[in-house]
């Protein structure tokens, strides 16, 4: 006779890369879930002339002037933008990393190129351009101090190997930022694919290795969350 526990009904486990998938609202598609947050599609602007940062309403609403402030970089810090776009945040890194270096990481071509035509034009000489994958940013291994993901982490379609690098090409003591709409908050005019929670973040970035050290409150709409590759403890 069977026990009661075998007979009572068993969730599958979470597959150890964290990724499932399951039928769309509408059941044309499957959609891609890790780690039970489905995976937004991507809403990407088109737009690739170099002025168009200075013309985005995101100035007004988004305060991206506190994001490169909280970010407390040094001189000499070398600053990965992941999904840089046209350089919305690069050129606002730029200035604060004299010493340094901001590294554009897209997966277009054309972003990268309106970053370098932007830095020629204005002799920026920090700036360098990465052309990533879906999969992985190409950072160079141990070279980055701060990875900065605004507004993007939520439509990686591979978020657990591009952390898994990124994780990779930081220093001991690197940070991952990560600046995401709020999926508490209801009233927020985006749609909910489009949102993190902070224990949903958290839960992620602790996947590939990250310590949360801080979620700063200096954005009225979006969670400033600050991660921690650890420094490596002693061998033996």
């Amino acid at each position: 006779m069977l026990g009661l526990a075998a007979c009572e009904p068993r969730s599958a486990p979470e597959p150890t890369d964290g990724y499932t998938f399951r039928t769309a609202a509408d059941d044309t598609a499957a959609v891609k879930v890790y780690m039970g947050r489905e995976i937004a599609p991507v809403t990407a602007s088109h737009d690739t002339s170099t002025g168009a940062a200075d013309r985005d309403p995101r100035a007004i609403n988004e305060f991206p002037d506190r994001v490169v402030e909280a970010l407390d970089l040094r001189p000499t810090d070398v600053v990965a933008d992941i999904g840089a776009g046209t350089g919305y945040f690069t050129f606002r890194l730029s200035p604060r990393v004299p010493r340094g270096r901001v590294l554009a990481v897209d997966i277009v071509p054309a972003m990268l190129a309106a970053v370098e035509q932007r830095a020629a034009e204005e002799s920026i000489e920090n700036v360098e351009t990465i052309l990533g994958t879906e999969d992985d940013p190409r950072l160079p291994a141990g070279s980055v101090d701060v990875a900065l993901i605004v507004g993007s982490y939520h439509e990686f379609s591979h978020p657990r190997e591009m952390m898994e690098r990124i994780v990779e090409a930081l220093r001991a003591g690197g940070r991952v930022v990560l600046v995401e709409y709020r999926a508490e908050d209801p009233t927020l005019p985006v749609p909910r694919l489009h949102t993190m929670s902070e224990a949903q973040a958290r839960r992620e970035m602790s996947a590939v290795g990250l310590v949360w050290r801080q979620t700063k409150d200096i954005l009225p709409q979006q969670h400033f969350m600050v991660f921690e590759k650890p420094a490596r403890g002693p061998v033996g």
